[in-house]
């Protein structure tokens, strides 16, 4: 539904020239309802006279696109090239204004979600990486030029910073004079960096008010780098931290704990003990076995989101998560990569009996999980009212176990999401598990339909048809890996040319 007043904005900025005549005469508290009613038409123009002229003391871009009483649908999904682009330019020509007609203080420009289909009408899309360069660029032109305003507009943003954008953020970050627009960063993205890199734009970001940290993919960090991050570059209010693959590993040349102490994990449990707003951590594919209450044991807040797949846990690990304060409060869990229902059984049954009042996500991705532990984990599953998803690719599972599986689902009411296997059957006898990409990708799609369709049909006569079922085989979409994937490409290929050439002087060195 949209209101009258909704229907007139619309009205007005169909037609841009007049639109843009009027602004001086419209009302100050008609400004946000006509930059919704221009964004959702894609009027750039409209959009950036309006932002070139806020009358406002803050603009917050999540908030304006959000549902409201004037126009209930939610724009925060569009991520519109032509209007975010607007939308920063009409903020540099905001600020370059003179004196008494400025009132803008803070720009919030968080909230956009990245989506796989875009529901704009150009359908191009301008991503978080796209986002914090056009950023970053124009501060840096702002703080080139000599008409820049005296009284600064702190703005709040989420930044994603590769090699391709290094620089230009840490000049925008780092001025050497005044700067116009002041970035404070809430949220920040870091891939293809080296630590060096990290450490530096981290410092820049201004860490007191960063509330989300991802470093990820190829960031090529060990436990020293880790320490001496987190150490350094205080984060008094970081919410959720993720660590790359490998974050734990020995520093080279470090001398091997012979004696169960692990300085350097030591002092990152106690650095992460220091931030008393943590609640998510991912620290998935970095090896640590039997380490896992030296990690998480100091913590002072329990976590709601906890990533450990591939960490090759042991028993004495996944006890400590079952009778930790953590699983009472856990939401997300994924435990991937480890055999659980065939050589912790109780313990993991004991875990989820625990977080069973709060766990909303549960990944079990190559757990080894057969047809013969399907009973068991419908049990174990049973207490968990209120899980809303459940990811199970990579079991070696058949179609029939899947379909008693299935049944037992049916159960848990708000269950909204089932990520299944590609049932054995419909790969050849005797495949290997866990499987490659190439193993997992050769199935026969008619068996595998015929199953699917098989599992539908149980969820519907259970009056369940609102779980939505799916095998993504390669995986969820991630717009962040979409949006650099040249960029990352070739920094997998330059690693690589890197290594031949390390291992041919090694070669030569031993002739």
């Amino acid at each position: 539904m949209r209101s009258l007043r909704f229907a007139s904005a619309e009205a007005l900025v169909s037609h841009p020239q007049v639109a843009l005549q009027s602004l001086d005469s419209v009302a100050y508290n008609l400004y946000p309802l006509l930059f919704k009613a221009g964004y959702l038409l894609e009027r750039a123009e409209v959009v950036r006279a309006l932002l070139g002229r806020w009358p406002l003391e803050e603009f917050r871009l999540g908030a304006l696109l959000g549902p409201s009483a004037d126009h209930e649908a939610d724009l925060r999904d569009r991520a519109c090239r032509a209007c975010l682009e607007a939308c920063v330019r009409g903020l540099a020509e905001h600020v370059l204004q003179g004196g008494g007609r400025r009132r803008l203080q803070l720009a919030d420009l968080t909230g956009v979600q990245d989506v796989q289909v875009q529901q704009c009408p150009c359908g191009r899309a301008l991503g978080r990486w796209g986002r914090t360069e056009l950023l970053a660029r124009t501060c840096c032109e702002l703080q080139a030029s000599p008409q820049a305003a005296r009284r600064p507009v702190k703005v709040l943003t989420d930044l994603f910073v590769t090699e391709g954008n290094f620089q230009v953020v840490v000049q925008a970050l780092g001025p050497a004079g005044p700067a116009p627009l002041q970035v404070h960063c809430l949220s920040f993205r870091a891939d293809s960096l080296g630590p060096d890199q990290l450490l530096q734009v981290l410092r820049l970001t201004g860490p007191s008010d960063l509330r989300r940290l991802q470093v990820v993919h190829n960031v090529r960090l060990h436990a020293g780098h880790v320490q001496q991050l987190l150490a350094q570059v205080r984060f008094p209010r970081l919410a959720s931290l993720t660590l790359p693959a490998k974050a734990f590993d020995a520093p080279p040349g470090c001398t091997p704990v012979t004696d169960g102490e692990d300085p350097l994990l030591t002092s990152i449990a106690w650095e992460l003990s220091q931030m008393t707003q943590l609640t998510e951590l991912s620290v998935a594919f970095s090896t640590l076995t039997g380490k896992i209450q030296r990690l998480l044991g100091p913590l002072r807040t329990p976590l709601r989101v906890l990533d450990l797949a591939n960490c090759s846990l042991n028993h004495a690990d996944l006890a400590f998560l079952a009778d930790g304060a953590h699983a009472a409060h856990l939401e997300v869990l994924d435990l991937s990569g480890h055999s659980l229902v065939h050589l912790f059984p109780s313990t993991f049954s004991k875990l989820l009996g625990r977080g069973a009042r709060t766990l909303r996500s549960l990944t079990l991705e190559e757990c080894g999980i057969e047809d013969s532990h399907v009973s068991m984990l419908a049990v174990a599953l049973g207490p968990c009212h209120q899980l809303q998803e459940l990811r199970l690719l990579g079991n070696p599972l058949s179609g029939l176990a899947l379909r008693r599986l299935f049944r037992a689902l049916c159960d848990l009411p708000w269950l909204r999401l089932v990520e299944f296997p590609v049932p054995k059957d419909c790969y050849p006898e005797g495949s290997a598990y866990p499987q490659d990409e190439l193993a997992m990708s050769r199935y026969d799609q008619q068996k595998y339909d015929a199953i699917a369709e098989g599992l539908r049909r149980v969820l519907v006569r259970a009056g369940r048809d609102d779980i939505q079922v799916c095998t993504p085989v390669f995986g969820s979409f991630d717009p962040d890996i979409q949006e650099t994937s040249s960029e990352l490409g070739a920094f997998l290929l330059q690693a690589f040319r890197t290594a031949l050439e390390n291992f041919s002087r090694a070669l030569k060195q031993m002739e």
